[in-house]
C-alpha cells in the first residue's frame, strides 16, 4: 500500500466557495508551521534569515496596506469633490480643479462672493453665456441632473458588468467573511478597482449616500490582495481574519501601525486641503452647561427612532427588491432613484450641495467672517468680543435656512430609505450623520433664541445672561449626527472614538456619550439589531454574533441532526468501505463533511474528513496511484492489515482525516454549545453518548436554533 498523501497535494485543506473556514484545524495548521520554521532556524543562517523574515512580514504587510489604502482613500476624497462640482460647471483655468481649488488663487474674489471668481464659469454661463434669468437657471438645472444620470449609470453598469460584489456598503459582507465566512472574490483586485471607481461616481451623483462604508470594503480589498505576497497569509485563511472571533494582541498593534500609516499617507495628500487629517474639523469656544444634557437627551431619542424607523423600512424595501421583479432591473432602479434624488435637489442648496459639506456647514460654528445663512444674525458685527459672537436675534437668512433644513431633513429621510441597498456602492455614515446634523441644527437655534428671548426663565437665569454666548447650535448638530448615527448602527463606544476622528472635538465626550447611549436604548427598545446585522440576516450569511445572549434551556440533542424519525447519520467507516461507496455517497449527498466511525455497528468516533479532501484526494490518487479502481478499499487507519494476493491496491487517506474533532454529549445544554461554537469559529461540532455517535450539529443549525428561539423565520439562514 502507498500513502501518496506524504507530499502535499493542491487543494486539500482548502474550502468550497460559501463555506465557513474551520478555525482550529487553521490555526494548528500555523502553529505547525511556525513551529518547523523555529526549529529549522537553528541549523542554518539562511534558515535563521527565513525565519526573521518570517516574523518581520506582519510588518510589512501593515506598512503595505496602510500605504495602499491611504492613498486609495485621498484619491477617492479628491476625484468625488471634483466630480461633484463639474454638475454645476467648470474650471477655465484647468478642467481638473474643483471649484474651490479654481478659485483659492484668483485675483477677482470678493469676500462677500468668495466661492465665485470669473475662472468658474457655471453650465448656462458656458453655453448661453449667461447666468441670470429663468432661462439660465432651467440650463443649469437641466445639466445638473444630465450629470447626476450619467454618474449614476456609469456607477451601476460597472458594478452590473465587471464586479457585482462592489455594490452596497461592504460592511455586512466584511463582518462575515471576518467571522469565518468564504465569499470568493469578494476582496479580490476587480473588486477593488471597480468599488473604487464607481464609489466616486456614486458620491459625485449626489445620491444619498456616503463613502464611508465602501472605503471599508476597499482596505479589506487591499489586505487581502497584499496578503496573497506573503505565504504564511496566503495559505491560511485564519491568519487573513484575525480581527473577528480571535483577535490576539499582536494584531491590535499591527492594526494601530496600519493604520498610522494611512493617516500619514492621507495627511500627505492632504484630500481636504485643510492640512488636517478629520473630515469635519470644529472648533466651539463656548462650554455646555448641564442643562444642555436634557436637549442632548432629546436629540439621542431622535436617532433612536429614526434608526428604528429607518432600519424596518430599509429592510422591508430591500426584501422586496430581493423577492419581486424589482430586483431584476438594478440599472432601471438606481436611474430613477437618482433622477427623483437630483430633481428634488438642485431647487434647494442645503440638498444641492455635497452631505459632507452640508455637514461641514452644519457643525459650523458662527463667526464674524460667516457668510452662511445659517449665520445671518440681526446685529451681526455689533461685538468686542473678537471672533466670539453673543447669542443673537435671528435674521431673515437663518429664517430662510431653517425651512429649507427642514424640507431637507424630510428628504433625506426619504431618499436614505431607498438609495442604500441599491447595485452601486452606498454608505449609511454621512446620510444618517446629515439626518441627525440637521435635526441638531433645528434644535440648536431654537435652543438659542429661546435663550436669547426668554433668558430671565428659571433654566436659563443661572447661567445664560443677556448678551451672553450660551448656546451653540453647532454643537447640537454633531450630537444629534452621534445620535442618529448610533440608532442605525447601535455603536456606542466606538461611535464616540469615530466622532472624535471626524471632528477632532474631544471636549464634549459627555453629549457626545449621553446622547448615543440614549439612541441605542431607544433604538433597541423598538428592535435589537442594527442595520449591518439586519442586511446579514436578510442575506442569510451565517454570521454568529458575540453580544447576544443566549438564554433558552434546550439541549444538543434537541438541535442536532438527525432528528428522531429522520433517516441515519450519513458516515464512514476507518476500514471497510471501497472507492464506489465513498464515491456514491459524496454523489448522493450535499454535506461538507462525513464523521469517520470505526464500524457501523459500534458508531465508535475515529475521526471527521471535509468533503472537499475527499473529492481532492481520490480525484489525484486515480491519476498518479498504480491500480487504484473502484474496488479499492479506503483506509483511515494508521496500519492496514495485510491484503491477498491479486486484489486492488488499498487507498490510504488517514492525512486528511481529523482526529480530534470537537465532541459534545447529547445532555450539552445549547447555551454552552452556542458560546462554545463563538469563542473557537466552529463551523461543526460532533455529538455523542457514552462515545457512540449520535449526531452533528453546524453552524448553520445552531444560527436555525437560534432564530426560531427568537422567533423569527430559521429558513432565512442559507449557509453554513
Amino acid at each position: 500500500m502507498m500513502d501518496f498523501l506524504e507530499e502535499p497535494i493542491p487543494g486539500v485543506g482548502t474550502y468550497d466557495d460559501f463555506n465557513t473556514i474551520d478555525w482550529v484545524r487553521e490555526k494548528s495548521r500555523d502553529r505547525d508551521r511556525h513551529r518547523e520554521i523555529t526549529n529549522k532556524s537553528k541549523e542554518s543562517t539562511w534558515a535563521l534569515i527565513h525565519s526573521v523574515s518570517d516574523a518581520f512580514s506582519g510588518w510589512l504587510l501593515m506598512l503595505l496596506i496602510g500605504l495602499l489604502s491611504g492613498s486609495l482613500a485621498g484619491l477617492i476624497d479628491i476625484s468625488a469633490h471634483w466630480m461633484t462640482d463639474l454638475k454645476e460647471g467648470i474650471c477655465k483655468g484647468g478642467f481638473w480643479f474643483n471649484h474651490e481649488h479654481c478659485c483659492w488663487n484668483s485675483d477677482h474674489v470678493t469676500f462677500e462672493d468668495r466661492d465665485k471668481c470669473p475662472e468658474w464659469n457655471s453650465w448656462s454661463q458656458l453655453i448661453i453665456s449667461t447666468d441670470e434669468g429663468a432661462f439660465a437657471y432651467i440650463v443649469n438645472y437641466f445639466m445638473y441632473v444630465l450629470w447626476a444620470l450619467l454618474f449614476a449609470f456609469l456607477a451601476v453598469s460597472l458594478v452590473k458588468v465587471f464586479a457585482p460584489y462592489a455594490c452596497g456598503s461592504g460592511i455586512p459582507e466584511i463582518k462575515t467573511i471576518l467571522s469565518g465566512f468564504i465569499i470568493r472574490g469578494y476582496l479580490g483586485k476587480w473588486t477593488l478597482i471597480i468599488k473604487t471607481i464607481t464609489l466616486v461616481l456614486a458620491v459625485s451623483s449626489g445620491l444619498s449616500l456616503g463613502k464611508e462604508g465602501p472605503l471599508v470594503h476597499v482596505a479589506c480589498c487591499c489586505g487581502n490582495i497584499l496578503c496573497h505576497c506573503f505565504n504564511k497569509y496566503r495559505k491560511n485563511e485564519a491568519k487573513r481574519r484575525e480581527v473577528s472571533y480571535y483577535f490576539p494582541l499582536k494584531t491590535l498593534w499591527r492594526s494601530f501601525f496600519a493604520a498610522l500609516v494611512a493617516a500619514f499617507t492621507l495627511r500627505s495628500i492632504n484630500p481636504f486641503g485643510n492640512s488636517r487629517l478629520v473630515l469635519f474639523y470644529v472648533e466651539f469656544h463656548t462650554p455646555w452647561h448641564l442643562f444642555e444634557l436634557v436637549p442632548f437627551i432629546l436629540l439621542g431619542i431622535f436617532g433612536g427612532l429614526w434608526g428604528a424607523l429607518f432600519i424596518r423600512t430599509n429592510i422591508a424595501w430591500c426584501r422586496k427588491r430581493k423577492t419581486t421583479q424589482l430586483g431584476k432591473y438594478p440599472v432601471i432602479e438606481v436611474l430613477i432613484v437618482t433622477a427623483i434624488t437630483a430633481i428634488l435637489a438642485f431647487p434647494n442648496e442645503y440638498t444641492r450641495m455635497s452631505t459632507s459639506e452640508l455637514i461641514s456647514e452644519l457643525f459650523n460654528d458662527c463667526g464674524l467672517l460667516d457668510s452662511s445663512k445659517l449665520c445671518d444674525y440681526e446685529n451681526r458685527f455689533n461685538t468686542s468680543k473678537g471672533s466670539d459672537l453673543p447669542d443673537r436675534p435671528a435674521g431673515l437668512g437663518v429664517y430662510t435656512a431653517m425651512w429649507q433644513l427642514a424640507l431637507t431633513l424630510i428628504l433625506k429621510i426619504v431618499i436614505t430609505i431607498f438609495t442604500f441597498g441599491m447595485k452601486i456602492p452606498s454608505g449609511l455614515f454621512i446620510p444618517s450623520m446629515a439626518v441627525g446634523a440637521i435635526a441638531g441644527r433645528l434644535l440648536g437655534v431654537g435652543m438659542e433664541q429661546l435663550a436669547y428671548y426668554h433668558h430671565d426663565w428659571a433654566i436659563f437665569n443661572s447661567w445664560c445672561s443677556q448678551g451672553a454666548d450660551c448656546i451653540t447650535p453647532g454643537l447640537y448638530a454633531m450630537v444629534g449626527a452621534a445620535a442618529c448615527l448610533g440608532g442605525v448602527t447601535r455603536m456606542t463606544v466606538s461611535l464616540v472614538v469615530i466622532m472624535f476622528e471626524l471632528t477632532g472635538g474631544l471636549e464634549y465626550i459627555v453629549p457626545l456619550m449621553a446622547a448615543a447611549m440614549t439612541s441605542k436604548w431607544v433604538a433597541d427598545a423598538l428592535g435589537r439589531e442594527g442595520i449591518y446585522d439586519a442586511h446579514i440576516r436578510l442575506n442569510g450569511y451565517p454570521f454568529l454574533e458575540a453580544k447576544e445572549e443566549f438564554a433558552h434551556k434546550t439541549l444538543a440533542m434537541d438541535v442536532m441532526k438527525p432528528r428522531r424519525n429522520d433517516p441515519l447519520l450519513t458516515v464512514l467507516t476507518q476500514d471497510s468501505m471501497t472507492v464506489e461507496d465513498v464515491e456514491t455517497i459524496i454523489n448522493e449527498t450535499t454535506y461538507s463533511g462525513f464523521p469517520v466511525v470505526v464500524s457501523r455497528e459500534s458508531q465508535r468516533l475515529v475521526g471527521f474528513v471535509l468533503r472537499r479532501d475527499l473529492i481532492i484526494s481520490i480525484e489525484n490518487a486515480r491519476k498518479k496511484q498504480d491500480g487504484i479502481v473502484s474496488t479499492s478499499i479506503i483506509y483511515f487507519t494508521e496500519h492496514s492489515p495485510p491484503m491477498p494476493p491479486y486484489t486492488p491496491p488499498t487507498l490510504k487517506l488517514r492525512n486528511i482525516l481529523d482526529l480530534s474533532p470537537f465532541t459534545v454529549t447529547d445532555l450539552t445544554p445549547m447555551e454552552i454549545v452556542v458560546d462554545i461554537f463563538r469563542k473557537l469559529g466552529l463551523r461543526q461540532c460532533l455529538v455523542t453518548h457514552n462515545g457512540r455517535l449520535l449526531g452533528i450539529i453546524t453552524k448553520k443549525d445552531v444560527l436555525k436554533h437560534i432564530a426560531q428561539m427568537a422567533n423569527q423565520d430559521p429558513d432565512s439562514i442559507l449557509f453554513n
